[in-house]
């Protein structure tokens, strides 16, 4: 089960309270005040994570609790700290208050760590409160409450290269022609339910090994921006990839125009957030092992001056091309990102 979006409720621990003791021993009637602090509450920490792409954990387990502080002890004894509440989210997750609205965090790093409540601070003990005309206070601090609140967690999907499509265009067996992952392939529509995420490696002796990751989201339909089909709530996947794929089928299989699916998966994407389209794109025209395409293809690039790579996932042809072009631009694109900030500067 795919999970993209879910609401928690987050407290985190209370602090511990302040203990009113006194020194008693042999000799030591009289002693002075030894009430130990209390223990600092637990936080609610969230830590970006490579490890998982999903949300299910937080659905079906939507209540996050700190530990409380121990009360302090006699004889200067300090209580313990609650322990923390770790929560492991994917990357690219977006915490918001639900009471307020505002972003709280944004994980795009592994190992990030944000605390999302605070802990409680434990209350001193008597101890704190002696002073020259009060040697034996009777008064501790109770421990202070932890903060808490309702967040909504989105998660955005952070990957290289975004594959938009329709339906039966072939993103399916794209994605498991040049990646390790493997989704479903079936000759009907929506075989995606939910966006896969795979990784598309490179051998280079020379440079070193690199790789490439893709989010195959599931297959638009016209209207998708509209909230119809099952594309329409993924679109947000593609959001931070620093080029989108767009593949079409060229042979134009049940009746479809390779030229009006390009057009309205353009609209889609506008329609959806207009930023879309100045994303760097490039075109797979899929299925070129079909006699239709070619043609189809010749009409296509007289309507659309755009780069569109001839590829067959059936036959495997074009892949390592497409490959190639994908990490070129993908590296061009961050190169250009690293710059930017500092030619604003």
């Amino acid at each position: 089960m795919f999970v993209d979006e879910c609401v928690i409720k987050a407290s985190a621990g209370d602090g511990g309270r302040g203990c009113v003791s006194f020194r008693r021993e042999k000799y030591e009637p009289w002693g002075g005040p030894n009430g130990g602090d209390g223990g600092a509450g637990g936080d609610i920490v969230l830590l970006g994570s490579h490890d998982t792409n999903n949300l299910v954990d937080y659905k079906f387990k939507p209540h996050w609790k700190g530990g409380r502080g121990e009360h302090g002890m006699g004889k200067d004894c300090n209580g313990k700290e609650g322990r923390d509440a770790e929560l492991r989210l994917p990357l690219g997750t977006i915490v918001t208050d639900v009471a307020t609205g505002k972003v709280v965090a944004e994980l795009i790093l592994d190992g990030q760590r944000v605390v999302l409540c605070k802990g409680g601070n434990g209350g001193w003990g008597n101890t704190h409160f002696k002073t020259s005309t009060n040697r034996a206070p009777n008064r501790a601090n109770p421990g202070q409450p932890g903060e808490r609140g309702e967040f909504r967690l989105v998660l955005k999907s952070i990957a290289d290269v975004g594959l938009v499509g329709f339906p039966n265009a072939g993103k399916s067996s794209l994605t498991n022609a040049i990646t390790k992952a493997h989704p479903k392939m079936a000759a009907y529509p929506f075989t995606t339910l939910h966006p896969q995420i795979g990784v598309i490696e490179f051998k280079n002796e020379i440079q070193g090994d690199r790789r490439l990751l893709l989010a195959d989201i599931p297959g638009l339909i016209e209207g998708a921006s509209e909230n119809r089909g099952l594309g329409h709530r993924f679109l947000r996947h593609v959001e931070r990839c620093a080029l989108l794929l767009l593949i079409v089928d060229m042979a134009g299989n049940d009746g479809r125009d390779p030229r009006e699916d390009y057009r309205q998966l353009l609209n889609e994407l506008k329609l959806y957030d207009a930023a879309l389209l100045k994303k760097p794109r490039l075109v797979a025209a899929n299925k070129m092992d079909l006699p239709e395409a070619a043609a189809n293809l010749a009409k296509f690039r007289r309507r659309y001056k755009v780069d569109a790579l001839e590829i067959s996932c059936l036959e495997g042809t074009g892949l390592e091309k497409l490959k190639s072009e994908l990490l070129r631009r993908v590296a061009a694109f961050r190169r250009k990102e690293k710059v930017s900030p500092a030619a604003a500067a």
